[in-house]
């Protein structure tokens, strides 16, 4: 076959992914496997599968060992193409991982090798692979510090020799600063070939993916080192230390890209992200804010100093101020929230809504300009437009078995210190008098007062 034919060939294959997941990681002390450890809020191994998906594979083969159970299930429901589960019995190297996974990729495929404790891979990177023309391509960087990593051997022309482990290695190996990530890229037939091939006679004694370099070398098969612009990308995490520095590289970045968008931060060292940002122009974000799941902050949001956010849609000109909680939280105009609230799931504000201090809200939804300025509580409700709510209201949405909906219309007044026993309803335009507790409806544009009579007891005289 021509080198042509064979760039072609390689280039055309369909896309096999095999992942690597099977290690127990001891030194994170944990009983969470460790491709199940968090990196920006999502389990390590989510974000390797996610990578994974955008380069469009045919198959993507999850190798599994250590409390396979837990892991599977923990991606039972994965969205995108359908995990080809493979058990390595026992850990016996990365060599015998791959090959685990073997039996279920044909010939005719492209096989690409990421390990589920990698989170932050760059996605270029991987397509230089997917796209190289060579028999094996593997992926390397430049590092400073090399020790503990397997080294990139070359020879006179440049050309790659062979990956030596940090253990097997002469002093002069030792003192290479291009190290291998254990990425690689091969054709499936000769990678099959090679692991068949590849012993345990090392200082692991292990069956090390390393070896099919030295493989393809003796057989003079096309072989090519892609080195990544970005080492720390290519790092994994075997214990708390290296887990946190993932963390703290994940956040920069996340941190980086929003700036680029046009977010502003007061510090962003002190911003915190573990999910997905979107955003429009002239954000502000002030210090110590956490940003969870699925966010959305139109243009000019403000959110103040110590919120959470999560799962929530923000939209133009919205303001939180501070110390305010939102979760599953959506507005449809500009408004302000805070300081001090909690916004639970299925809250839902319109434009020019006030939410203030002290107020929480569950499964609820206010109209245009309505407020619920303070110390009040709004759950399983429907606020029309323009309804003022006063400090120290609750709907009594609970009777211990179900929950039940108040209704309060357009143009409501609820005066404060009131209960509303649902299911009830506040018809347009009603008021309700203060210090009331509302157990049937109100008509629109009539006063409700349900208060027992005031009476004055004269006070005895306190003996001496």
């Amino acid at each position: 076959m021509t080198e042509s034919v064979a760039a072609s060939s390689s280039q055309t294959a369909p896309l096999h992914v095999v992942v690597l997941a099977a290690g127990q990681g001891k030194r994170m002390h944990s009983r969470l496997p460790k491709v199940l450890q968090p990196v920006g809020g999502q389990a390590m191994l989510q974000h390797v599968l996610a990578l994974a998906e955008q380069l469009h594979p045919k198959a993507i083969h999850v190798v599994y060992g250590h409390q396979g159970e837990t892991v599977q299930q923990a991606f039972k429901d994965w969205p995108g193409t359908p995990l080809v589960w493979a058990l390595q019995e026992q850990q016996q190297g990365t060599g015998d991982a791959v090959n685990s996974a073997m039996p279920k990729v044909p010939d005719n495929a492209r096989v690409l090798v990421l390990y589920g404790d990698a989170p932050l891979m760059h996605l270029a990177d991987l397509q230089a692979l997917r796209q190289s023309p060579d028999a094996l391509t593997i992926l390397s960087s430049q590092v400073d510090n090399p020790f503990g990593y397997g080294r990139i051997v070359r020879d006179e022309q440049n050309t790659v020799r062979a990956i030596v482990e940090e253990k097997d290695a002469s002093e002069e190996q030792r003192r290479i600063t291009e190290i291998n990530t254990g990425v690689l890229s091969a054709d499936a037939k000769a990678l099959r070939r090679w692991l068949s091939q590849i012993t345990n006679d090392n200082a692991q004694g292990e069956y090390l993916l390393t070896d099919v370099v030295g493989l393809a070398v003796a057989e003079k098969a096309s072989l090519s080192a892609i080195i990544a612009p970005d080492a720390d990308s290519c790092l994994g995490a075997n214990d708390r230390q290296q887990l946190a520095a993932l963390e703290q590289q994940f956040q920069q970045r996340c941190r980086q890209q929003l700036m680029r968008q046009g977010v502003r931060f007061a510090d962003p060292n002190s911003v915190h992200i573990r999910g997905q940002v979107c955003v429009d122009q002239d954000v502000f974000i002030d210090i110590n804010v956490v940003l969870e799941g699925d966010i959305e902050l139109g243009n000019d949001v403000q959110i103040g100093p110590g919120c959470v956010i999560r799962d929530s849609s923000l939209a133009a000109g919205t303001v939180v101020h501070p110390h305010s909680i939102l979760e599953q939280t959506r507005t449809t105009g500009a408004c302000q929230i805070g300081p001090f609230a909690r916004l639970r799931p299925g809250s839902e504000l319109s434009a020019g809504c006030k939410v203030g201090n002290f107020v929480e809200m569950k499964k609820s939804r206010l109209g245009l300009g309505s407020k619920v300025s303070h110390l009040s509580y709004i759950g399983d409700s429907v606020v029309g437009s323009h309804v003022n709510i006063g400090a120290g209201t609750i709907t009594c949405n609970y009777d211990g078995v179900n929950k039940h909906k108040t209704t309060i219309e357009d143009g409501a007044f609820i005066g404060s210190n009131t209960a509303l026993v649902a299911p009830v309803t506040v018809g347009e335009n009603g008021l309700v008098g203060a210090g009331s507790i509302i157990t049937q409806d109100v008509p629109e544009n009539q006063l409700a007062v349900a208060r027992s009579r005031q009476r004055n007891i004269s006070r005895r005289k306190r003996s001496s």
